[in-house]
């Protein structure tokens, strides 16, 4: 591979690639190559210049999208951390078997134990018959782990921060759609430089009716408000399109200045959480 490509994936991400790299990394090669100098493990807040895009595809200006994101040298394992979290706490752990004093029926024994030539058999629900248990098969179990939210959070403006040579804003489209279009909606993705083949993820405070029915047939695209907004879905994507109320979400949420969570924001948390593994949940099935 001679150059890499703009996707916003994990192993193609800015921060997670030195700019010498010509390889994409391998799944298992997750431990950083550290220096013999202690590096510093502040986080740091990455400073990133988005255009700004009419709905006619014209540029408007410019705004700054200022987040929190983990130093090079740990970035990697913070994102892999949390994306690991999020698969794992998304499996539902319901697969069960039924060992051979679960099965049905097998309480006589099927023949003489001796007398017959055949091997000896004390019931017809042994692991070795068909219908017979499962050994060691899977039972019930609870696969979700924990993280901290400040590591989450970190993990996701991490992802955000990364993929801003990808991002774009885009000028408040909602009532642009008079009635459900999707030929309507394509023609402006590629008004906007956007490839409708590609992977696009739209982050908006809030997708009107219109614009929601006019995109959901395309599988390309997902529209994210604060409530679903997902690590997974940003590490996915090819392009990233933002609206400039979701740039001052953004920055206020995961800006430098962020202080803390009162105790009304820890609420909407867990309700963006819920509402993130509902959305995912939905998909897969």
């Amino acid at each position: 591979m001679a150059t890499l490509s703009s996707s916003l994936s994990f192993f193609s991400s800015s921060l997670f690639l030195s700019s010498s790299s010509t390889k994409l990394p391998t799944f298992l090669s997750l431990s950083p190559n550290f220096s013999s100098s202690k590096p510093s493990l502040s986080i740091s807040s990455q400073l990133s210049t988005l255009p700004i895009l009419s709905f006619t595809g014209e540029k408007l200006g410019e705004t700054y999208l200022d987040l929190k994101s983990a130093p090079p040298e740990t970035a990697r394992a913070v994102v892999h951390r949390a994306i690991i979290t999020d698969l794992q706490n998304k499996r539902r752990g319901t697969a069960s078997t039924l060992t051979r004093s679960e099965v049905r029926g097998g309480g006589k024994k099927p023949y003489p134990q001796k007398k017959t030539g055949r091997a000896r058999r004390g019931s017809m629900r042994s692991p070795l018959r068909p219908g017979g248990g499962v050994i060691f098969g899977p039972k019930p179990k609870d696969w979700s782990i924990k993280i901290n939210k400040k590591e989450k959070r970190l993990a996701i403006s991490t992802a955000l921060s990364s993929a801003a040579e990808s991002t774009i804003v885009v000028e408040d489209f909602g009532d642009k759609f008079e009635k459900p279009k999707t030929k309507e909606f394509i023609e402006a993705l590629k008004r906007w430089g956007l490839d409708p083949k590609q992977k696009s993820i739209f982050l908006m405070m809030d997708v009107p009716e219109n614009v929601n029915k006019s995109s959901r047939n395309i599988g390309t695209l997902r529209m994210l408000t604060p409530r679903t907004l997902n690590l997974f879905d940003i590490l996915n994507c090819d392009n990233l399109v933002l609206t400039p109320d979701m740039v001052d979400y953004l920055n206020g949420r995961y800006g430098e200045e962020y202080e803390g969570e009162t105790e009304d924001e820890e609420e909407d948390e867990e309700e963006e959480e819920e509402a993130a593994e509902d959305e995912n949940v939905d998909g897969a099935q």
